[in-house]
């Protein structure tokens, strides 16, 4: 944590001294600060800037670093650069990525364009990209990278090991070397501390560990962070149906993975874009928020009609419009605890069809045994403050009925909206506003209409 401060302070410092040479028209000087720093930090400098000083920004940044960059870059920012430049300009700006990174950004861009910077890279990116961009975004195929290391199981470690020393580097992430027969099936892997320490007269199938984590190249994307997470894995090798070797996937793109999920997650819920760009222009911002805001405005309307069958009752005892929102809001409260819980659940996949009723059981058992214990005290204390019994029991009982009615929603709702093909971290929660605030004031107001 306190390395992550310093490294936000660091940040925050650069991106002042570049604001100051920017305002002071000292270009020069900004170029060379930019370009003396890490790609992900240049990245990090261009979200956090508005977006006149990104525009300049992205200007000095070198031509050969701009791939580096853009690929550390969230998609909004992606998209809006991507969207200035020529299919030409485009292969030139991926050109060293590795393929996976190269796929994620060129699947931001309309299906004709994509066509066209294609055909203007070389035969050999070409055909890796074409290989990854037929498979779906969200699945293990869109994850892999085609940058492996192959060896026979025949081979010695010897031959393997002089194989190695001809290159400058090896491929980012390799902690495995990946063992195929001739029709480039995948047969085993070859761990590189096995590798180091072994007697190199020995054959990579005397070696070669048989017992290992192949990944489907249909598995989805969250399947595979799962995988990676529980089994603490660095890489791992992607297969075909058939069992052909097709690439691998890096921990580096599960945390992606990961990541992207936790923010989907808690952005979504509040009707807000996971990629959004922090500094966007006014209009580009308010036109994705006031569909979300209109929604919400829909639920507040439905809610609001509820409350006014009921005004006449307030009319008469105005300690309910002074009650009723207390209910509304327990019950708001208590149904996105479960339904938090409910999603996270879903999202690193801990519910099924086995355990799914004894879920809901336990959440409606917690429900009522909270209900209880609070509607006793919200009770008395109504009671007390307005020295009215009978309007402190229909307080009480009112907010068992939303507890009860949101931890049952909490729990349904995920999972229906989730059978519906629908987003559960985007709709939940204003289902779940909407349910609280209806049930809680149709039961508050409703018994308040028969005892008064």
């Amino acid at each position: 944590m306190l390395e992550s401060k310093e490294q936000s302070t660091h940040i925050q410092d650069h991106l002042h001294e570049l604001s100051r040479a920017l305002e002071s028209g000292a270009f020069v000087r900004v170029r060379r600060m930019l370009n003396a720093l890490p790609a992900p930090t240049i990245a990090h400098l261009l979200e956090s800037s508005p977006h006149t000083a990104r525009e300049v920004l992205w200007q000095l940044v070198e031509k050969n670093n701009e791939g580096e960059v853009l690929n550390y870059l969230n998609e909004d920012i992606q998209a809006d650069i991507l969207g200035k430049l020529s299919p030409e300009e485009v292969a030139s700006l991926t050109e060293g990525l590795e393929t996976d990174d190269m796929a994620d950004i060129l699947q931001m861009l309309p299906e004709q364009v994509i066509y066209q910077v294609l055909l203007a890279m070389d035969e050999q990116d070409r055909n890796r990209l074409e290989s990854v961009l037929s498979y779906p975004e969200d699945t293990a195929g869109g994850l892999l990278n085609t940058d492996t290391i192959t060896v026979r199981r025949s081979t010695t470690l010897d031959v393997v090991l002089r194989y190695l020393r001809r290159h400058n580097e090896i491929p980012h992430m390799t902690d495995n070397i990946l063992v195929t027969s001739k029709d480039d099936h995948l047969v085993g892997i070859l761990p590189l501390r096995k590798l180091l320490v072994s007697d190199p007269n020995l054959t990579v199938e005397e070696v070669m560990i048989t017992d290992y984590h192949a990944i489907p190249v249909d598995m989805s994307e969250r399947e595979v962070a799962q995988l990676f997470e529980r089994m603490d894995l660095v890489s791992a090798p992607v297969v075909d149906q058939d069992g052909r070797l097709l690439g691998r996937i890096t921990i580096d793109d599960v945390v992606d993975v990961i990541r992207d999920d936790a923010e989907h997650s808690l952005l979504g819920m509040h009707g807000l874009d996971e990629e959004e760009d922090t500094f966007a222009p006014v209009l580009k911002t308010s036109k994705r928020r006031a569909i979300w805001l209109g929604i919400n405005l829909v639920n507040a309307f439905i809610a609001a009609t509820v409350i006014s069958r009921f005004s006449d009752t307030i009319d008469e005892v105005v300690a309910l419009a002074i009650l009723m929102t207390v209910v509304a809001n327990m019950g708001g409260v208590a149904g996105n605890q479960t339904l938090t819980l409910v999603i996270r659940s879903m999202a690193i996949g801990q519910i099924g069809k086995t355990n799914q009723r004894w879920l809901m059981n336990r959440e409606l058992q917690v429900a009522m045994l909270n209900g209880v214990v609070l509607a006793s005290v919200a009770g008395a204390i109504a009671t007390l403050w307005f020295s009215d019994l009978k309007l402190g029991i229909i307080f009480a009982t009112a907010m068992i009925i939303n507890l009860f009615t949101a931890a049952l929603a909490g729990a349904f709702l995920p999972l229906f909206l989730k059978s519906m093909k629908i987003d559960p971290a985007l709709a939940g929660s204003m289902a779940m506003t909407t349910v609280t605030d209806v049930v809680g004031f149709l039961a508050f107001l409703g018994l308040a209409t028969v005892f008064y």
